[in-house]
C-alpha cells in the first residue's frame, strides 16, 4: 500500500468541499522533515489561502473538519500558518507491516492502468568499443525498465544501434586502404576499431588544418571584443553589464579552446611520420570516407558485404559488455532495420502538409525554432530525424506503444523537442513521448573522464578496474579474519564482481540524473556513506543474523506474532518500510532513479542505527526478538528488491 497516495485520497475528498482543482492541492502533503512535526504535512491550506482570500489557518481548520481519517492517523494537528501534521497510529502502521510482510510483493500494489511502454537507452554505434560515455544511459535506462515492470507496466527495452551510419563508412574507407589483414584474423573488432579511430583521427587532421587559422581569428576578435567591455566603467549594481562580461569571457575561453584542441590535433599528426605520410596520401579522407556510407546506403554490393561481416563480431562484442554489467534487451533494432520505412515517412510527411522543400532538403519548420528539422537531404539522402520518425511510426503502430522514454544525455535536447513536436503534428498527439535526458561523467578535472592519454575511457576496461579494486578490499578485510572463517577465492572473486560493477552503478544512478558528477573510486567502494557497498553490507549483515541463529526467515513470516513499535528507532525503521511503495511511485513518476537510491541509503542508515541500539538474538523475550526478526527481513527484501530493481546484485556474505 502507497500510504502518502492513501492520506492524499482522504485529502482529496476534503478539499473538493473547497476547490474544483483539489488535484493542485494534495501533491502538496509529503512525508515530514523531521519527526516531531509527526509522520506526514500538509501545506495545501497557504496556497489555497491565495485563492480564497482567506486567512490559511482558516481553511486548515476547514479541511480538518472535512477530513476522514481517523482510521489512519491521530487527530491532525494545525501548526504555524496553517501546516497539517499527521501522525500516523500504531494500529495502523502495525496492521500494515504485517501485511507487507508477508506479502511477496512487500505490499507494492501493480497498476491500475498499466500502460505500455518503450524505452529506448544505450544506444552506441557498434562499430565503436563501447566507452563510459553510453554507461549512464544503460544503467538508468536499465533501472526505468525493471521499475516501471515491477510496478504492473507493459514495459519493452529497445537498443536502438548505430549500425548504418558514417561510422561504416570511416571503417570501410580504413578497410580498403589501412587493414592489418593478420591483425583483422586473430581481433577483428579490435582491428576495425583500430580503423576506425585512424581515418577519424586523419579526417580531424585534416579539419583542424583548414580551420586553424579561422579559429584563430575568432579567439582574437572575442579577446578584442572583451578587452573593449572591460575597459568600461563597470557599474556593480548593473546586472546586464556583469551578465555580458561573463559571456564574453566565456567566449573567450571558448575559442581559446577550440584553438588549442585544433592545434594539438595537428601537433600529433604532425609529430609521427607515419600518421604525416597517411594523411598526406589522402588528403580527402573525409569526403571519401562519406562517400562509402552512401554507396553503402545505395546498395553498393562490396560495400554491402564488408558491413554484413563486419557487424556479427560488432554485435557481440557489445554484448560481452552488457552481460558484464547484467543489461539486457527486449529488442535491439538498429537503424538499418528502419531504412525501409524512411521514404514513406518523407511521403507521409509531405502528403500532410508538414513537410516542405527548402534549399533542396525537406523539412519539418516548428514554430519559435529558427533552425528546420531536416527530414531529407537536398542529396536525397535521409537523417537521424527521418529513422527516429520511423522508429516512433513503427513502435505505435507495431508495438502499441503509449509512452516512450529516451535514454538520451541532455546535449540532445534541442533534437528531442523537435522531434516531439513534429510526431505530434504529424499524427501522434495521444502518444507520451519524453526525453529522459542526463549530464555527464566527469573526471577530478571537472572535465568528462578520460585515461591520461585523452582518449575516452573504455566501458570494459573500467569494468575490470571497478572489479579489481573491490577484490583487493574484499582481500584486505578477508585478512583480518581467523583462517578458518575466510572465503575462497572463488567466493571472493563473484563478491569483488557484484561489489565493483554495483559500485559504478550505483555511483552513477544516486546523482540527479540532469547533473554532471565527478568519477570518484575511493567514495564509490566506500564501505561506509552513500554507496551500493554499503547497503550490500547491511543486507549481508542481516543474512548473518538469521544464519548465525539458525532462523528460517520463511517462517519468521508465516507466525501470527505482531511487531512491537515501542522504541522510536523501530517505530521510524518500520515506517521508512513501510514507504517503499512511495518510493518506487516517485521514482517512477519523475524517471529518476536517485529518488529510489536516497531511499534505499537512508533504509540502510535507519538499519544501521536500529542495529546498533537493539538486540536480537541475545535477548529473552522471543516475542520481542521475533518483531526485531521481522523488522530484519523485510528490511533485507525491500534492500535486494530496491537494489535489483537498480541493476545491483546483493551478497549473502561479505
Amino acid at each position: 500500500m502507497n500510504i502518502l497516495s492513501l492520506i492524499q485520497g482522504r485529502f482529496g475528498a476534503a478539499l473538493s468541499t473547497l476547490t474544483s482543482h483539489p488535484e493542485e492541492f494534495v501533491t502538496l502533503i509529503r512525508p515530514t522533515g523531521d519527526s516531531k512535526f509527526g509522520d506526514y504535512q500538509a501545506n495545501c491550506a497557504m496556497p489555497l489561502a491565495k485563492v480564497l482570500n482567506r486567512p490559511a489557518r482558516d481553511i486548515a481548520e476547514s479541511i480538518v473538519n472535512e477530513l476522514q481519517i481517523s482510521d489512519l492517523c491521530h487527530p491532525p494537528e494545525i501548526a504555524g500558518p496553517g501546516f497539517i501534521n499527521l501522525k500516523l497510529k500504531d494500529a495502523f502502521l502495525t496492521e500494515q507491516f504485517v501485511a507487507a510482510s508477508r506479502d511477496s510483493r512487500m505490499g507494492i500494489e501493480q497498476a491500475d492502468q498499466p500502460r505500455n511502454f518503450i524505452i529506448d537507452y544505450s544506444s552506441p554505434n557498434v562499430a565503436k568499443p563501447m566507452h563510459v560515455g553510453h554507461l549512464r544511459s544503460s544503467v538508468i535506462g536499465a533501472s526505468l525498465y525493471h521499475l516501471l515492470k515491477f510496478l504492473g507496466h507493459h514495459v519493452q527495452s529497445d537498443n536502438h544501434i548505430g549500425d548504418w551510419g558514417t561510422q561504416f563508412g570511416m571503417i570501410i574507407y580504413g578497410y580498403k586502404h589501412f587493414l592489418n589483414s593478420e591483425a583483422f584474423a586473430e581481433a577483428p573488432v579490435k582491428e576495425l576499431s583500430r580503423l576506425y579511430r585512424l581515418v577519424n583521427r586523419l579526417g580531424d587532421y585534416h579539419v583542424a588544418r583548414a580551420s586553424l587559422a579561422d579559429l584563430k581569428s575568432r579567439l582574437i576578435a572575442a579577446q578584442q571584443e572583451l578587452q573593449a567591455a572591460e575597459e568600461k566603467p563597470v557599474d556593480k549594481k548593473d546586472k546586464a553589464q556583469a551578465q555580458k562580461l561573463k559571456e564574453l569571457r566565456n567566449a573567450v575561453s571558448s575559442c581559446r579552446d577550440d584553438v588549442e584542441s585544433a592545434e594539438k590535433t595537428i601537433d600529433e599528426v604532425a609529430q609521427d611520420a607515419t600518421l604525416l605520410e597517411l594523411a598526406s596520401a589522402h588528403p580527402d579522407i573525409n569526403r571519401l570516407a562519406r562517400l562509402e556510407t552512401a554507396k553503402l546506403h545505395q546498395g553498393d554490393v562490396e560495400n554491402q558485404a564488408l558491413w554484413t561481416q563486419f557487424l556479427p563480431a560488432c554485435l557481440e562484442a557489445m554484448n560481452d559488455v552488457y552481460r558484464r554489467l547484467g543489461i539486457s534487451f527486449d529488442m535491439t533494432l538498429g537503424e538499418s532495420y528502419y531504412q525501409p520505412m524512411l521514404s514513406g515517412v518523407v511521403d507521409d510527411l509531405k502528403e500532410s502538409g508538414l513537410a516542405r522543400e527548402s534549399q533542396g532538403a525537406m523539412c519539418v519548420f516548428i514554430e519559435g525554432n529558427p533552425a528546420p528539422f531536416i527530414v531529407q537531404k537536398g542529396d536525397g539522402a535521409y537523417t537521424y530525424a527521418t529513422t527516429d520518425l520511423a522508429t516512433i511510426w513503427d513502435r505505435v503502430t507495431r508495438l502499441h506503444a503509449q509512452t516512450i522514454l529516451y535514454v538520451v544525455d541532455a546535449r540532445q535536447g534541442e533534437h528531442f523537442q523537435l522531434l516531439f513536436e513534429t510526431a505530434r503534428l504529424w499524427k501522434y498527439p495521444h502518444v507520451q513521448l519524453q526525453h529522459v535526458s542526463f549530464g555527464t561523467v566527469m573526471g577530478a578535472d571537472r572535465r568528462p573522464y578520460k585515461t591520461r592519454s585523452g582518449d575516452t575511457v573504455g566501458l570494459e576496461s573500467l569494468l575490470d578496474e571497478a572489479v579489481a579494486r573491490a577484490h583487493q578490499v574484499i582481500e584486505d578485510n578477508e585478512q583480518q579474519k581467523p583462517e578458518a572463517q575466510r572465503l575462497s577465492e572463488v567466493e571472493i572473486q563473484g563478491i569483488a564482481e557484484r561489489v565493483g560493477i554495483g559500485g559504478i552503478k550505483y555511483a552513477d544512478l544516486k546523482h540527479h540524473r540532469e547533473s554532471d558528477y565527478v568519477f570518484d573510486w575511493d567514495k564509490m567502494l566506500a564501505k561506509k556513506g552513500d554507496t551500493a557497498t554499503y547497503m550490500q553490507y547491511a543486507y549481508a549483515r542481516i543474512c548473518g543474523i538469521f544464519r548465525k541463529g539458525e532462523i528460517d526467515r520463511e517462517q519468521i513470516r508465516s507466525q501470527a506474532v505482531s511487531i512491537q513499535l515501542d522504541s522510536p528507532i523501530e517505530r521510524a525503521l518500520a515506517l521508512k518500510l513501510l514507504r517503499f511503495h512511495e518510493a518506487l511511485d516517485e521514482t517512477a513518476k519523475e524517471f529518476r532513479p536517485n529518488i529510489l537510491c536516497q531511499y534505499l541509503f537512508e533504509t540502510a542508515d535507519l538499519f544501521s542505527t536500529f542495529y546498533d541500539q537493539s538486540p536480537i538474538l541475545s535477548i529473552d523475550d522471543k516475542d520481542l526478538q521475533h518483531s526485531r526478526l521481522r523488522l530484519c527481513d523485510l528490511t533485507a527484501r525491500i534492500m535486494q528488491q530496491g537494489l535489483s530493481l537498480l541493476g545491483i546484485q546483493t551478497c549473502e556474505q561479505m
